[in-house]
């Protein structure tokens, strides 16, 4: 799908509100204030991890169910006979099942029939519940979309759930400036240009840029960058970039380029290849062979693009294909997305549902929770016929204000789609299950190497990084039995006032309390929006240091009255060579494995990641440091006119070049600061 910024979608993210909370209550952002705002430290799309298994418990007790039937049997004397969203609660208000009814005084009736033959899943269901929560809507439809949106926020015990907390990446092709930029954009689509999307992947949407660059030579630089250059930067000498900023290209020529750009992606790639290769012949005919080459390379990164899409359609011009196959209790849903007749890309999703659910039941649920803050294409093509298709089209049709079309193709090129997104979903279950299986060996290999009570289901592993005490960051990376879980990475900006520079042993102090003590007194609200499916306490802390670190970490959790969290530090070896680092656990003597022992190979590994992403978030505070230097000595000048300032100029030498008028027309600054800015970078002789 491609549109102008005009036509934007509604991409915000729903947001977690209290369970058991009213659906018109105000909902507030629940992010922990250590998060880094890009937590994974790289564009790369984590793989969903496998959800735990929920256990079918045995028999209910006569008095729980009793319970819960009575609670429903209230519910149902004041409930309505019109269409609305009903929610049960067990006892510490938690919210257990959200579901929607055409009659929702029908539906309920059914769960208070004691005689009536239930699954052992609803009857776990009905024994937990002590009250039930109903909103009335206008129509089913209404109440379809309420329910995906309350699925998605309180996250049911009993429902299906899709966990998945990114927006998909587009390709933009800016619309605000005279030699427009092509970007990987993410989030709401507010800056003028075209939007091209979505995108699996951040991987899919850089590579195609890449091969983009290389066809049509538009530039990917900053604004800011754009305006500053004197000469063609390394892109042009490459054959990246045309290089408009320094005019190697006049304005209809690059005009020409990004027209060709957009109807690639737009869909008339074959017209493009067409006009690029008569152009070559005219070229090559004229005896001006190095600009035949030129458009010789850009047809061959065409063909490149287009080959790394694997397959295209020939009569699917927008649809969206989704194919689910179970094993072992859990189920896969491949996504593929196709748009103006191009494949962009494909993603694996394990939703967490119990494994009495049927593909059919699972697929339904999964698609009204995906299209929550997602816009839907023209097309849906499953991989089996679900109950409510023709609801959840009309549904979607009055979201994305045009018609959806939801369907299981028998026959033709549709049905070869499926069939091929079948098969990926049926691969990526698999390679999860191995994976998973060999993560799960490591990790009991390692609860027998370190003495641990049980393999660990969380570890975290903290390290620090600064320069002579400066720019001071602590960092925590997560793994457990799926590898690492980096939507729980945290990092922690170091606040102490008082501290030492470069006193290692005092910034860990501050991370581990900042850290413990959150979880030792957690906000109620905080508590409440956890994946329920992740344990949030660790098993196993693990540090990068020594014995004296080991001993002040210690210290620490006596100190918090922590007892239940194992310790280890991991020092390295003689000249920092790999394969050679010594353990230490409290209380008892150093540990040193085999240089080849998979248990050494996969703390190395934990250590080793724990130190990127801490170098990385330091390196971000460093470059903001130094983007910033140049104001420090303004008088009169505070952080948020140092932000005002840069976000409007883009760089620290544009502000300098600034007339008085032009610092003048930033938020914020007054004439006299704008006086006082000018002054500092052009002082008067005298």
């Amino acid at each position: 799908m491609n549109h102008d910024s005009s036509d934007t979608p509604d991409t915000a993210r729903a947001r977690k509100v209290r369970r058991g909370a009213a659906p018109d209550a105000t909902p507030q952002e629940l992010t922990p204030p250590d998060v880094d705002p890009a937590t994974n430290g790289s564009d790369d799309e984590d793989e969903a991890r496998l959800p735990d298994i929920l256990e079918e418990a045995g028999a209910v007790g006569e008095g729980p169910l009793a319970t819960g039937h009575d609670a429903i049997e209230r519910a149902v004397r004041l409930a309505p006979t019109s269409a609305g969203v009903y929610r049960m609660l067990n006892a510490n208000n938690d919210v257990l099942y959200v579901g929607k009814a055409k009659n929702v005084k029908k539906r309920l009736s059914n769960y208070a029939r004691q005689s009536a033959p239930q699954p052992a899943r609803i009857l776990r269901m009905i024994a937990a519940t002590v009250s039930v929560e109903i909103v009335s809507t206008t129509t089913e439809t209404e109440a379809l979309l309420l329910e995906a949106n309350l699925i998605k926020q309180l996250r049911p015990r009993f429902n299906v759930q899709l966990r998945d907390d990114k927006s998909f990446p587009y390709i933009l092709i800016t619309g605000d400036h005279w030699a427009p930029q092509i970007l990987k954009h993410r989030g709401a689509q507010t800056r003028p240009g075209r939007y091209f999307g979505p995108f699996a992947s951040a991987g899919a949407v850089n590579r195609t840029i890449t091969a983009l660059q290389r066809a049509f030579l538009i530039r990917s630089c900053t604004d800011s960058f754009f305006e500053s250059r004197t000469r063609p930067c390394l892109l042009h000498q490459i054959r990246r970039c045309a290089g408009p900023c320094t005019r190697e290209i006049d304005f209809p020529g690059y005009a020409t380029l990004v027209r060709e750009a957009t109807d690639f992606l737009s869909g008339k790639s074959h017209a493009v290849k067409q006009e690029l290769a008569g152009e070559m012949e005219k070229a090559s005919g004229e005896l001006e062979f190095e600009r035949a080459a030129l458009y010789r390379d850009r047809l061959a990164a065409l063909s490149a693009i287009q080959s790394q899409q694997g397959i295209n359609p020939r009569t699917v011009e927008e649809a969206d294909v989704f194919a689910i196959h179970q094993e072992g209790g859990f189920s896969c849903v491949e996504v593929f997305f196709f748009r103006t007749g191009q494949n962009w890309g494909n993603r694996a999703y394990f939703p967490r549902a119990e494994k009495t659910f049927t593909p059919e039941e699972v697929l339904g649920s999964f698609l009204a929770q995906f299209y929550d803050d997602k816009p839907p294409p023209k097309v849906i093509l499953l991989s089996h016929e679900i109950e409510e298709s023709e609801l959840l089209a009309n549904a979607l049709s009055i979201k994305a204000g045009h018609k959806v079309e939801v369907s299981t193709p028998k026959r033709g090129e549709k049905k070869e789609l499926v069939t091929h997104a079948l098969t990926n979903a049926r691969e990526a279950l698999g390679r999860k299950l191995a994976d998973t299986a060999t993560q799960g060996r490591l990790l009991e290999a390692m609860a027998a190497t370190l003495a641990l009570p049980h393999p660990p289901k969380r570890i975290e592993v903290y390290d620090n990084s600064h320069i002579q005490g400066t720019n001071a960051v602590g960092a925590m990376i997560v793994a457990g039995p799926d590898g690492f879980v980096k939507n729980q990475y945290r990092k922690f900006n170091i606040k102490s006032e008082g501290l030492t520079p470069g006193d290692d042993y005092a910034m860990m102090r501050e991370v581990l309390q900042r850290r413990f003590k959150r979880l030792l007194s957690p906000p109620e609200e905080t508590a409440k929006a956890k994946d329920d499916d992740f344990p949030q306490w660790p098993d196993l802390v693990i540090i990068d240091g020594g014995r004296g670190q080991l001993n002040a970490v210690r210290e620490i959790f006596e100190s918090l009255g922590l007892t239940q969290v194992s310790l280890m530090s991991v020092a390295k070896g003689p000249d920092r060579d790999a394969g050679r680092e010594t353990l230490f656990m409290p209380g008892r003597e150093a540990i040193k494995l085999e240089q080849r022992d998979p248990v050494l190979y996969f703390i190395q590994r934990l250590r080793d990641e724990a130190h990127r992403f801490v170098i990385g978030s330091h390196r971000k505070l460093r470059k903001k440091d130094i983007r910033e230097a140049g104001l420090q000595e303004i008088p009169g000048i505070g952080p948020s006119r140092k932000r005002a300032l840069l976000h409007h100029f883009g760089t620290l030498k544009e502000i300098e070049r600034a007339s008085i008028a032009d610092l003048g027309k930033v938020p914020g600054v007054s004439a006299e600061s704008a006086r006082k800015i000018f002054e500092f970078f052009h002082p008067q002789p005298g």
